[in-house]
This record gives C-alpha cells, sequence and structure tokens, in this order.
C-alpha cells in the first residue's frame, strides 16, 4: 500500500512532466499551425494558434517550385541518416564492448582518451583542413557521413555503462567455457542483451544525422545534387532572405519575393524538416527511455 509521501510525489513528479511536456509540444504545434496560416494574415496579426485563415500557400510554393528537388534531398537524407546510423552503431558497439571488458589492455587509458574527446576538439580550421586535403571528402558522400558524426565519445561511454552494468558476467563466463570466442558472445549473447541501449544509440545517431546542415555547408559546395533536406532547407532560406536584402534596390527582386510567402515558409520548412522524426519517434520511445535509464546507472 502507498503512503501519503508517495503519493504526494507522484502527484507532483506528474505535474511537473505535464508541464515540460507542454512546454515541448507547445512551440511543436504553434509552428505547425503558423505554416498552415496565411501568409498575410500571419504578417498582420502575429503568430497564433487560432489564425482567421488557413491556407496551405508555403506548402504549394515549396512542392510546386522546388519539388523534385525536395524529394531528392529527402531522399539523400533517409540515405545518409541510415548508413551513417548503421557505421555509428557499429563503431560504437564494438569499442564500448573493448572498453567494458575489465581484462583489456591499457583499459583505462583508452577509456580517458574516448572521454578526453568530450572536452576537447580540435577546432574548425584544423579539422576542415585534414578532411579536405588528408581525406578528400570535400564534395562526395563522405563530407556527409564522416565528419564528427560517425562517433560519439558520450555514446561510447554510455554503451560501455550499459555493458558494464547490465549484461551479467556469468553469462558471459558461461559461454567461454563452452568454448565460444569474443566475436561469438558479443553477437549472440551480450547484443542481444542490450536492444535497449543499441535502440538508444541508433536514436541518437540519427537524429543527429538527419538535423545535421553543418557538415553539407562546410563540404559540399559545387555537388549540390548531395544536399540532405536540411542542407535545402537552408539554402531556400538564404534566397529568401537575399531576395528580401535586394528588394528595395531591384525590381525583379521584389517581383520574385512578393510571389513568396516568405513569413509561412520558414515554418513550413521547418516543418518538412522534422515531419519524420515525430513519425518514427514513437515507435521506439519504449527502448529509448529504457536503454537511458539502464545506461546511466553505473560508470
Amino acid at each position: 500500500m502507498r503512503t501519503k509521501e508517495q503519493i504526494r510525489f507522484e502527484l507532483i513528479g506528474n505535474i511537473i512532466m505535464v508541464i515540460l511536456t507542454v512546454t515541448a509540444l507547445v512551440p511543436i504545434v504553434l509552428m505547425i499551425i503558423s505554416s498552415l496560416t496565411d501568409d498575410a494574415t500571419l504578417i498582420k496579426n502575429g503568430y497564433s494558434f487560432f489564425p482567421e485563415k488557413w491556407s496551405v500557400g508555403a506548402y504549394n510554393w515549396i512542392f510546386s517550385s522546388n519539388s523534385a528537388t525536395i524529394l531528392r534531398a529527402y531522399m539523400m537524407s533517409f540515405i545518409i541518416t541510415g548508413i551513417g546510423t548503421l557505421c555509428a552503431l557499429f563503431l560504437t558497439t564494438t569499442l564500448a564492448y573493448g572498453l567494458s571488458k575489465k581484462a583489456l589492455p591499457f583499459r583505462g587509458l583508452l577509456t580517458f582518451l574516448v572521454f578526453f574527446t568530450m572536452l576537447f576538439s580540435g577546432g574548425l580550421v584544423p579539422t576542415y583542413i585534414n578532411y579536405t586535403t588528408v581525406f578528400h571528402v570535400k564534395d562526395t558522400i563522405f563530407g556527409l557521413l564522416v565528419p564528427s558524426l560517425m562517433m560519439n565519445a558520450f555514446n561510447v561511454l554510455l554503451m560501455k555503462s550499459y555493458f558494464t552494468s547490465s549484461v551479467p558476467d556469468e553469462i558471459l563466463e558461461a559461454a567461454y567455457i563452452d568454448g565460444a570466442g569474443e566475436l561469438t558472445t558479443m553477437t549472440k549473447i551480450a547484443l542481444p542483451l542490450s536492444k535497449p541501449i543499441i535502440a538508444t544509440i541508433a536514436m541518437f545517431a540519427g537524429l543527429a544525422y538527419w538535423n545535421d546542415w553543418n557538415n553539407g555547408y562546410i563540404y559540399i559546395v559545387k555537388k549540390t545534387e548531395l544536399f540532405t533536406i536540411q542542407n535545402l532547407l537552408n539554402r531556400l532560406m538564404q534566397n529568401i532572405q537575399a531576395l528580401a536584402q535586394n528588394s528595395s534596390n531591384l525590381s525583379t527582386a521584389q517581383q520574385g519575393l512578393a510571389q513568396i510567402p516568405t513569413t509561412t515558409v520558414r515554418m513550413a520548412m521547418a516543418t518538412l524538416g522534422i515531419l519524420p522524426v515525430i513519425v518514427i519517434y514513437p515507435f521506439i520511445q519504449k527502448n529509448f527511455v529504457k536503454g537511458i535509464t539502464l545506461g546511466g546507472v553505473k560508470g
């Protein structure tokens, strides 16, 4: 039977979680409603949850003038996210499993080197020089996959903690006694027991790749067909801003700007960018929460 203190604690905790949930959802709802608002109405009355006039003009402009480009960018985003997530999972899992083995030589030093990358980096300029002059990723698909995203120290340490705290040593030792090698033990025992943390790392890596625009902005210069949806939306925003800045000087810019729902199109672009995440997240939420909870129990 629950005590009064437990009931009071659960009530306060639920109230706080409801407030945090509403705080997180309200901007998203407002963004979606704004993208479906008439541009003139939005400029006149400002952002509102109950607009006077609804319109899909922003989406019509995006897909009528850039439909083929947007579909290609969406396809590139899915390809980059899929390949990048698989590569990130492979590298993170293998490194974390190795670091979780107590008998690993120089285990403490290797763990420190991984942790060190969370605190310091080489900087943007040296990183760019290395990737463009040594690895030659400029204007290639590797420029979207490799720099800064393929491995994350936090993910490695999170998975290492999960292997250490949630995969019993007795089961691994039993497999060793039965003659299983390290690779077999990892693939047949450790990984099946680690589905929650794998789903969590996949979510982290997938979100990082899907939302990334910096790599495309830096490393994709000429081959715009490699643009992901985030890079394409960023380029469209830059074009709109360029038209707005030059509209006072050029009559053609004024004509082009008049045909664009400049305010609502920003909201529509942001909505298109987060739509796949909103659709996919509910299906992996259970494993995501469980992986975060168990992976952070012990270091």
